[in-house]
C-alpha cells in the first residue's frame, strides 16, 4: 500500500457556550484536518487541535509543517509502516505535537481500515465505553450550580470544575455545587496552574466535606516541586496535565512523585504512539492515567477515546471537547448516552461514510 494523495485545510469553528480557565476565555476553535488517500482505496483521516498555551503552535504552523515536513515523507510511503514513519517525522516535529498527533491518527486510521475494525478493537479493546466529565469553566456560583445541575439532567455522571483564580470562590463553587447535585455525581477541580502551593493546600482542606475526586494541575507547569508540594502534603489525588508533555516529562514525575496522576492529551504528546509509551512508564509507577482533550473535532476525540479504551491503566475520560463545536464536518464519529463516550462502530476512527469536508 502506498499513500498517492494528501489533502489538508483549516477547519473554525465557535463555540455554543464560550468558557474561562485560568489564563484564557475561549469563544471559538480551530482544527486542522488531513486526509491520506492510498493505492488501495483506503483512506485515512487526522485532526490537530493546535493551542498556544498548551501544544506550544498555531493552525498556521500546523499548515506549515504539513507542507514543508509531512508531505515530503508521506508522499508513497507504506502508511502500514506506522512505526517507521512516526519516529522519521519526530524529529522534524519535536515542537509541534498536535501536528505529530494529526498524522498520527490518520495512519492508526488506516490501518485499522485495513483490518475492518475500529480502532480501539485493534489496540487492544479493554472497554468498550467510557464515563466522561463534563467541563465547566469559571463562572460565578450561581451560574456554576446552574450548568451543573442542567448537565447532570443531561445524563452526565462527572463533573470537571475549572477555577484557579479565586480560591475563595472555587471553594464556594464547589460547596454549592455538591449541595445541587447530590453526593453520587463525581466532581473534578481543575486550577490550570493558578494556585500557589498555599492556596492548593487551603483548596482541598476546605473542600473536603465535597469529597472531590482529584485535583488537576494546581500550580504552574515548569515549577514541578510545587506540585510535588501540593501531592506530599494533601491527601486527595494531584493530576498532571500542562507539566506533561513528553515520555521524559512522566518518568521523570514519576521518579521524583511530582503527581499521582497524569493527564494524556493526544494533541499534546504527539497522538497514540507517543501516548501507549508515556502510560506504560505511569503503569509501571502505579500512576493512573487520564486521557483528556482539547477543542478538538469529534475525529480528535475518537483518537483520544480509542487510546483510553485500549489500556487498563487509564480510569477517567475528560472527552467532552468536541461537544459544543458548531458546525463540526467529523460529528458522528464518536457517540454520546448518559454521560457515557462510545466509539462510532465504523471502522478506523468511525468517520461516518456520509461525512465530507474534502
Amino acid at each position: 500500500m502506498r499513500i498517492t494523495g494528501i489533502e489538508y485545510q483549516e477547519v473554525r469553528m465557535k463555540l455554543a457556550l464560550p468558557y474561562t480557565i485560568a489564563y484564557e476565555t475561549f469563544d471559538s476553535a480551530s482544527n486542522v484536518l488531513i486526509i491520506l488517500k492510498t493505492d488501495k482505496g483506503i483512506t485515512g483521516f487526522g485532526c490537530a487541535a493546535p493551542a498556544p498555551e498548551v501544544t506550544g503552535e498555531t493552525e498556521k504552523d500546523v499548515l506549515l509543517k504539513t507542507a514543508e515536513v509531512l508531505e515530503p515523507i508521506l508522499k508513497n510511503a507504506d502508511p502500514l509502516r506506522l512505526s517507521y514513519l512516526i519516529e522519521k517525522i519526530k524529529p522534524e516535529l519535536k515542537a509541534y505535537p498536535s501536528t505529530q498527533a494529526m498524522i498520527d491518527s490518520a495512519l492508526w486510521d488506516i490501518m485499522a481500515k485495513k483490518a475492518d475494525i475500529p480502532l480501539y478493537k485493534l489496540l487492544g479493546g479493554y472497554r468498550n465505553r467510557m464515563k466522561t466529565s463534563i467541563t465547566i469553566g469559571i463562572m460565578p456560583v450561581k451560574e456554576t450550580v446552574e450548568n451543573a445541575t442542567a448537565y447532570i439532567h443531561q445524563g452526565f455522571k462527572v463533573l470537571k470544575i475549572k477555577g484557579g483564580i479565586d480560591v475563595s470562590e472555587d471553594i464556594e463553587r464547589l460547596a454549592k455545587t455538591r449541595q445541587a447535585v447530590g453526593k453520587s455525581i463525581e466532581i473534578r477541580f481543575d486550577a490550570n496552574q493558578g494556585y500557589s502551593v498555599e492556596e492548593s493546600i487551603r483548596f482541598v482542606k476546605e473542600t473536603q466535606k465535597v469529597k472531590v475526586e482529584l485535583l488537576e494541575q494546581p500550580t504552574p507547569f515548569d515549577e514541578l516541586d510545587k506540585m510535588a508540594q501540593v501531592t506530599r502534603k494533601t491527601a486527595i489525588p494531584i493530576m498532571a496535565d500542562e507539566s506533561l508533555q513528553s515520555l521524559r516529562d512522566v518518568f521523570n514525575i514519576a521518579r521524583r512523585n511530582q503527581a499521582d496522576m497524569i493527564n494524556i492529551k493526544i494533541m499534546k504528546v504527539g497522538g497514540i504512539y507517543e501516548a501507549m509509551h508515556i502510560n506504560s512508564v505511569a503503569r509501571s509507577a502505579g500512576i493512573e492515567a487520564m486521557v483528556g482533550c482539547m477543542d478538538e473535532s469529534a475525529l480528535g476525540i475518537s483518537a483520544g477515546l480509542a487510546f483510553a479504551l485500549s489500556r487498563p491503566n487509564v480510569h477517567y475520560a475528560d472527552l467532552d471537547g468536541h461537544l459544543d463545536l458548531i458546525g463540526d464536518p467529523t460529528e458522528g464519529a464518536v457517540i454520546l448516552k448518559d454521560g457515557y463516550v462510545i466509539p462510532s462502530p465504523y471502522p478506523g476512527l468511525g468517520l461516518p461514510p456520509k461525512a465530507n469536508f474534502s
